[in-house]
């Protein structure tokens, strides 16, 4: 390769300058100068010749190792792909872990919760008086393949100076069934109304509105099987229905597994780009043997009585509303939401009122109804103050009635099932979160029973709440 190229530079020399012959008078110093530029470009052309040739081989090299490291790359997928049974039946535990912290200080003049016309159950009740810890949870949740998700939720309270720990939700729930079904089987909330299935420390208040904790005992929590669907719709459906044991407020023991079911839908948009909606609608029916009553601070329960519902049935409808607002739906700097629901339950049975010696019995047919409205405004990014409104109604019917040592008036007061008056509430708070794990709130709320000669019981609470490890977003 050299040759050919020098005898072109050698040519091309000649081709400009003259022959040796040709300058036989001329200067000898310009004959020296020509010699030293036929020895510059030969050297010139040396130069490149070796640059040239040092690319080549360099560029050899640099595609041998690219090829050497293909092979590698493709002999270790293969490895792999011949043991895809170890892989699958592999499962690495490594859950998401979170701890939510609920404390509080409350002022209230009876923690004892007195709603007439209403048999409370379940964890119906009013905070305690004083410093004590609320509804602290334990949350652990993954998925445990591609096809199941599965959370438990444990919540540790004190009742009465005792600290206790209550399985909350326990479920497993699939994953990528496609055409928008989800199905959901354990423990858990029901899919009914809005504030159900949310947990408490994800509330906008202290406490639960009036309507849950009287026609469902603070929250519908339920053993069975959920069928969740999502329509392939321009505006947001979703239709759900759930097969429950019904062994819970405001259901109760029962001789068999099944005896509950609910149904639910919620439909939704957004209305311009700051805001959006959701509008749902529930029904939940149950069968039952016996009910309780109870619940936290139950007079009934504190004197030792014993009152039951025997051989009843239980209906509850609901409606629920959101409306969100922010600007251009960024919410962070300053947010709106307002949200209503109303309930209405429908329950007969035997009820039986033992205390001591002395009994009374009576057939009873309830109708109960109650509704909350709030509003929650965020002002600045960090603070937010809202209020609610707390109404509840009764009109039940008491027949057959049989004395056994308690009169009529006494029975009614006693076992809660009297429809005097209308029960209400008002509640305003403040509360400040330095950031997506914290929050302080401040609550004032006055409770009227809804009697003529009653008193207001008044609240004052100030609680934190503090969530650490690992936190998901709430839902809409």
């Amino acid at each position: 390769m050299r040759k050919p190229l020098f005898a072109g530079a050698v040519f091309a020399v000649l081709a400009v300058f003259p022959s040796p012959s040709l300058l036989a008078g001329a200067d000898s110093e310009e004959i020296r100068l020509l010699k030293q530029q036929l020895n510059s470009l030969k050297q010139d052309y040396e130069a490149r010749i070796q640059a040239l040739e040092k690319r080549i081989e360099a560029t050899a090299s640099t595609a041998q190792q690219a090829h050497s490291k293909a092979r590698e790359a493709s002999r270790q997928v293969a490895t792999v792909a011949q043991a895809p049974q170890q892989e699958a039946g592999s499962n690495s535990f490594n859950p998401a872990i979170s701890l939510i912290l609920d404390g509080r200080s409350t002022d209230i003049d009876d923690s004892e919760l007195s709603l007439p016309g209403f048999q409370l159950g379940g964890e119906a009740g009013l905070p305690e008086d004083g410093f004590a810890t609320g509804h602290n949870e334990l949350v652990m949740s993954a998925n445990i393949d591609d096809k199941f998700y599965g959370t438990l939720t444990a919540a540790i309270v004190n009742h009465d100076g005792e600290t206790e720990v209550e399985l909350e939700e326990a479920y497993i729930e699939t994953l990528g069934l496609g055409h928008g079904l989800t199905l959901k089987a354990g423990q858990f909330f029901s899919g009914i109304g809005y504030l159900n299935s949310i947990h408490d420390h994800a509330h906008d208040f202290a406490d639960r509105p009036l309507v849950y904790e009287a026609l469902m005992g603070g929250h519908l929590l339920e053993t069975g099987v959920q069928a969740r669907w999502v329509a392939p719709t321009d505006i947001y459906l979703t239709l759900g229905a759930e097969i429950l044991s019904g062994s819970e407020y405001p259901s109760g023991d029962n001789g068999s597994n099944t005896e509950g079911y609910s149904f639910f839908a919620k439909t939704g948009g957004d209305i311009g780009d700051s805001s959006s909606w959701q509008l749902g609608a529930s029904y939940y029916a149950a069968d039952f043997d016996v009910r309780e009553a109870g619940g936290h601070h139950h007079h009934g329960e504190e004197e030792g009585a014993d009152n039951e519902l025997l051989n009843g049935e239980v209906e509850l409808f609901g409606v629920d509303f959101v409306y969100k607002w922010a600007p251009m739906g960024n919410p962070r700097q300053r947010n709106f939401k307002f949200q209503a629901e109303y309930f209405a339950r429908d329950e007969e049975g035997d009820a039986e009122f033992v205390e001591g010696m002395n009994s009374a019995e009576a057939r009873y047919d309830g109708e109960q109804s109650g509704f909350y409205a709030q509003a929650i405004y965020q002002f600045r990014p960090q603070w937010r103050i809202g209020a609610r409104y707390d109404y509840l109604h009764a009109d039940n019917d008491i027949s057959d009635f049989v004395d056994g040592g308690i009169d009529l008036d006494e029975f009614l007061d006693e076992s809660g099932l009297g429809d005097q008056g209308n029960p209400e509430r008002y509640s305003i708070m403040l509360d400040y979160s330095p950031s997506h794990f914290s929050r302080i709130r401040l609550q004032y709320g006055r409770l009227d029973d809804g009697r003529d000669d009653s008193d207001h019981n008044d609240m004052l609470m100030l609680q934190y709440l503090m969530s650490l490890g690992s936190h998901g977003a709430h839902t809409f």
